[in-house]
């Protein structure tokens, strides 16, 4: 006999089941509809165009462009823009498919570029497919000519010996240690048992030993021998290597084999002992000592780059950056004494930009050489005298300088791109924009105009460029010009009237001030293909804040997955589930002034935080359907996921939701190079300030962690250190491993669907409290 007590629990418990499978059915067609986003609107542009290649001497440019389902590739001869297509896509697709053993499309090709294996000559192009070179003959001629596609040979040649982040050796791999021989022909040097030894050229006389100190422990390193050209001396980096620290993965499902497999990497982490190199120079003569170059100039390196001789064989130069990156350095060395001097140094509290360091030496740079600086607290360029170290500025302002072009020495003249350059017009400071200016400052030309953000693709010559330019909002346009800057004729203009039909809208740019209560903020709002503005919606965020760059898109292109780059449609796909979705650059990111991006330096837990809540406060202030009450959601990868765990542990009673990928959720876990950039050497408290590890019990709200299992990127060991922290801080959360998975598992490799279908389904059940699958 059943109770009415227990018939009502029945029913209830039914009525549960009943509500949880009608929310099941109601949601799984959006659900099904966000994850496909990407697949359905991917083809439906035409005429968006990516950066052209100059061939044939400059007289002709050719590059990719979106057609009706697809891509196809156009030539374009610069004299009279006429327009052809440089091979025939469908023979290229059906051959790439019989050697490849994939089938390929016309409209589909596996490559996004191609070369002309020999400039000027029509019948042959180079491609990457999937990671192999393929050398394919597309002469022109009738349908009974067949295309052939061949993996040219590898060259035979022994590589370098590989370096982890480039600065710990792999002394399991040979070094690359053929004869060298001096640029007159006469001799040959090479290493022998750690030491430096030379013999006369086409020989097999007993080479004679140049040094003798060399041992397994502080070798010469014979890839970093470098000639004189008068070939009387030459110098060599003697090294001490650093710690070859190991990372173990066992990758527990492979494709191969029913059992594990152990893989293994050489992974340095912060704190590490990295390789020292010393430079030493030796003599030809017999009656000259080899000299140790003295190294109070370069104390504890972090790298020194390969060595260059000045023309007239009187000095060489090398690139020095301190170890914890607060000091850079361009070091002189006079090859008759061995004695070094630094050229120019550059300082800070706080680090030197590593990843933006740039020099350019004029002539052999024995006179002169143009260098990058932020010593005015702006990123600009500089004129070096490097005889006597003088140093003059070029640029000037409260602007700073991207990338440089190109350099015309015999007209004295730098092309260069520059952000923030109209911020008191009100406009985008990250959008790049183009100039030319003289060594000496003058004549600051102006090659951009469009408010748009730029690339400039110069001809071999410099007498024409094409300007590829585009916003989120504005479909991309691609332009010849002259060098000038007058206008030859308009290449292509996006057409998205296909992809609006379907239901884009561009993101909206938002503004907001920062911490300071004066710098602005810069971010994008995506609203769901059925906004209504009288309802209501719930926030998230997608967060990428790594200081080495900045990641809102500037930019029309819009696919892409997930954090950080061109992923608009990652953003659409997860705001059509019902949800408002933004990013935003916060202070502590790249591209804006020194002032700015030092937020970051020993503070990765900041990632932005104060500024990103001030911004998200000023949206809801204007907006009455932003609703941000109830706690915002946020995902991110990388250093986005790590970002994505600490506003749940710092910032908990804002942010409530975190998806987080592969997260370097501590920072003595990860990758040295990046991480000593900017949290500095020695490993400090800083390094657990930011640990998501040492505050696991800090932990707000509700958290999916997705990992890789095989990351070679970030140790995915940091992603089960934080899970075992949360474990023992008695902290619910959600966790998925993919087995096999890669760094950008789920996001740009498979399974890409699965894994965001899983992302798009916690935000659902958690924030909408849905069932979504």
């Amino acid at each position: 006999m059943v109770s009415i007590k227990s018939l009502s629990a029945l029913r209830g418990a039914a009525l549960l089941l009943a509500t949880a499978w009608t929310a099941t059915v109601a949601a799984k067609p959006d659900l099904d509809r966000s994850v496909s986003l990407r697949a359905d609107w991917m083809y439906l542009t035409r005429d968006i165009p990516d950066l052209p290649q100059w061939s044939h001497a400059g007289k002709r440019f050719h590059y990719r462009k979106t057609v009706d389902d697809g891509f196809a590739f156009v030539e374009v001869f610069a004299c009279s823009l006429r327009r052809r297509d440089p091979f025939d896509a469908v023979k290229l697709a059906s051959t790439l498919s019989q050697v490849t053993g994939t089938t390929y499309q016309a409209l589909r090709l596996p490559f996004e570029t191609f070369s002309y294996v020999s400039d000027g000559d029509d019948s042959a192009i180079s491609v990457s497919v999937a990671g192999s070179r393929w050398t394919c003959t597309i002469g022109e001629g009738g349908e009974a000519e067949a295309y052939a596609c061949v993996r040219p040979p590898s060259g035979g040649g022994a590589g370098n010996r590989p370096r982890g982040f480039g600065v710990v050796r792999d002394l399991t791999v040979p070094a690359n240690n053929p004869p060298r021989r001096s640029p007159n022909g006469a001799w040959e040097v090479f290493v022998e048992n750690d030491n430096v030894v030379l013999r006369a050229a086409r020989s097999n006389d007993t080479p004679r030993p140049l040094s003798s100190d060399g041992t397994a422990d502080n070798f010469y390193d014979p890839e970093t021998i470098v000639w004189s050209p008068d070939s009387t001396k030459l110098v060599v980096y003697r090294v001490k290597p650093g710690y070859a620290r190991q990372v173990v993965r066992v990758e527990a499902a492979p494709t191969s084999q029913k059992q594990p497999i152990v893989r293994t990497q050489l992974y340095p982490k912060p704190g590490d002992d990295i390789d020292q190199e010393q430079p030493v120079l030796f003599y030809v003569d017999e009656e000259l000592e080899s000299i140790e170059i003295d190294a109070d100039l370069f104390p504890t390196p972090w790298q020194l780059s390969r060595p260059v001789w000045r023309r007239d064989s009187s000095e060489f130069v090398f690139d020095y950056q301190r170890r914890g990156h607060s000091q850079a350095r361009v070091i002189s060395v006079d090859g008759a004494t061995g004695t070094p001097r630094a050229i120019v140094t550059e300082e800070a509290d706080t680090f030197v930009y590593a990843d933006r360091r740039w020099r350019y030496d004029v002539g052999d740079g024995s006179r002169e050489m143009l260098w990058i600086s932020e010593r005015d607290g702006w990123r600009h360029l500089y004129l070096v005298g490097t005889a006597n170290g003088t140093i003059e500025q070029i640029t000037k302002g409260d602007w700073l300088v991207r990338d440089v072009i190109r350099v015309d020495e015999q007209r004295r003249l730098i092309w260069f791109s520059a952000n923030g350059i109209d911020v008191d017009e009100g406009k985008d400071p990250y959008f790049k924009h183009f100039f030319r200016i003289g060594f000496n400052g003058s004549n600051l030309t102006r090659l951009t105009t469009a408010d748009a953000s730029h690339e400039l693709t110069f001809s071999p010559d410099s007498s024409l460029y094409v300007d590829t330019y585009s916003r989120v909002d504005l479909p991309t346009i691609s332009e010849l010009h002259r060098a000038d800057g007058s206008l030859i004729g308009t290449i292509e203009t996006g057409d998205i009237s296909r992809l609006t039909d379907a239901g884009f809208r561009a993101p909206e740019v938002f503004v907001a001030k920062g911490r300071d209560n004066a710098t602005d903020i810069w971010g994008l709002i995506v609203r769901p293909y059925n906004y209504d503005p009288d309802k209501t919606y719930q926030v998230i965020e997608n967060i990428y804040a790594g200081p080495h760059d900045s990641f809102v898109p500037k930019t029309f292109w819009p696919f892409g997955y997930h954090s950080g780059g061109d992923k608009v449609i990652g953003m659409q796909a997860q705001a059509d589930l019902g949800f408002i979705v933004v990013q935003m650059d916060g202070m502590g990111t790249a591209n804006r002034n020194k002032a700015f991006h030092d937020v970051a330096w020993k503070d990765l837990a900041d990632s932005g935080f104060p500024d990103r809540i001030l911004w998200h406060r000023a949206v809801a202030a204007q907006d009455p359907s932003y609703d941000i009450s109830g706690g915002v959601g946020i995902y991110g990868a990388s250093a986005g996921g790590q970002s994505s765990l600490n506003a749940l542990l710092f910032h908990g009673d804002f942010y409530r939701f975190a998806v987080a990928y592969a997260g370097c959720y501590d920072n003595r876990m990860d990758k040295i190079s990046w991480n000593e950039q900017w949290l500095g050497w020695p490993v400090d408290e800083s390094y657990s300030a930011a640990s998501g590890v040492d505050h696991a019990d800090k932990l707000k709200g509700q958290i999916l962690l997705i990992s890789g299992e095989q990351d070679s990127n970030v140790d995915p060991a940091s992603t089960m250190q934080v899970v075992d922290a949360l474990v023992r801080a008695d902290k619910d959360f959600e966790l998925l491993i993919v087995p096999g998975g890669e760094h950008t598992v789920g996001r740009s490799t498979e399974p890409i669907d699965y894994v965001q279908r899983r992302q798009f389904d916690f935000f659902v059940r958690k924030m909408l409290n849905k069932t979504a699958i």
